[in-house]
């Protein structure tokens, strides 16, 4: 048994080099690192974490450090399902979604980090293992930037090694969103993989003549036309609209995923193993969609994702997202030619700079 016998949360505020926008967000100058650190008796350690867009990472804090940790005392760790349940049941009727569930994402992490070293194996292998190059794009939150200055960024991004990217849509006039997508794809050219995010600015009306408007730039997927509590919503728009839907990043439980993907509502789910739940919830929002034959795209926290799509048969695009760890990691995400490696290190592989985050601690 690993008995667990420390549970450490950390809350941290990671300024961002540029202020980023969407068209729901607004400004974001920084965002909010919610990190847990687990030990079993013997010595061994686990490290998972969460992120928001700069708000409640105090509340997550908080469950982490009076729900979590009380609940988690004592336990076997390698009974993450039981564990898992114990904890949501616990919190459900005061959480279900919002920072418990996030604090409760952050545990789970932490715990198949915990076990993935305890056997030797990087977390991919241990989850089945399928293929460790993932296909990635670059998420760019790029709302607001002038079109000369979103193709430079563009350009970078190509640099580094994508072969993918995706921008935000969302703007005031549906002409200039029109516009820049147009730009992106002259500059791109055919056939090159584009994807754009709305971030949930339209009325289903407004997404569906968006939809419509994009057809002609070849988009991969139009990506939270509409708020996520409308299922309905969403399957009118892929169905009138004649783009592919991509959703799912504020869809918390797996039972979210089920409504949408019965309804018709989108055709690549993406769930973020930092808000759904933690890794065991996000391997099973995987294994519905390749149930239904759909393939499953993610949201935020690359370095831990690679992971989990490189065990998935039916992985589509990892996103490298805006919010990213560099600065405070040992080895950021490797990328060759268009493809993400997941790490052959035992567990999900990040090594924070500790030293370095007590520095910003929120």
């Amino acid at each position: 048994m690993a008995k667990l016998v420390a549970v450490e949360p950390g809350f941290y505020r990671i300024p961002l080099p540029e202020v980023l926008t969407d068209s729901m967000h607004g400004e974001m100058r920084a965002f909010e690192l919610n990190t847990v650190r687990v030990r079993d008796a013997e010595g061994a350690e686990g490290v998972g974490y969460t992120f928001t867009v700069g708000r409640n990472g105090a509340a997550v804090d908080a469950v982490l450090r009076r729900e979590i940790a009380e609940l988690a005392e004592g336990e076997d760790a390698d009974a993450i399902e039981r564990l898992w349940h114990k904890i949501w049941w616990a919190t459900h009727y005061g959480g279900r979604g919002g920072p418990t569930v996030l604090a409760l994402s952050a545990f789970d992490i932490a715990l198949w980090d915990l076990k993935a070293k305890r056997a030797g194996l990087p977390l991919w292998k241990l989850l089945g293992g399928f293929d460790p190059k993932v296909p990635v794009y670059a998420g760019g939150i790029d709302l607001d930037l002038p079109l000369d200055a979103l193709l430079r960024q563009t350009d970078g991004n190509l640099a580094k090694g994508f072969r993918a990217i995706k921008m935000k849509v969302g703007r005031k006039h549906l002409h200039e969103d029109v516009e820049r997508v147009a730009a992106m794809r002259e500059h791109l050219g055919r056939g090159f993989p584009l994807m754009a995010d709305a971030n949930m600015k339209w009325s289903i009306d407004e997404a569906i003549r968006a939809a419509r408007a994009l057809q002609p730039y070849g988009l991969v997927w139009l990506e939270e036309p509409t708020i996520p509590d409308d299922p309905a919503g969403h399957a009118r728009i892929l169905r009138e609209g004649g783009v592919p839907i991509a959703a799912g990043e504020n869809l918390r439980t797996i039972w979210e995923f089920r409504l949408y993907i019965g309804a018709d509502a989108l055709s690549f789910p993406e769930p973020d193993v930092t808000n759904c739940g933690g890794v065991t919830p996000f391997m099973k929002v995987a294994h519905l969609a390749e149930a239904f034959n759909l393939p499953v795209t993610s949201h935020g926290a690359h370095d831990i994702t690679v992971h989990l799509l490189a065990a998935c048969p039916n992985r589509s695009y990892l996103e490298a997202h805006g919010f990213g760890l560099d600065r405070y990691i040992a080895d950021p995400l490797a990328i060759r030619d268009g493809f993400a490696l997941a790490p052959d290190r035992p567990g999900h592989g990040i090594q924070f700079d500790w030293d370095g985050l007590d520095r910003i601690r929120g």
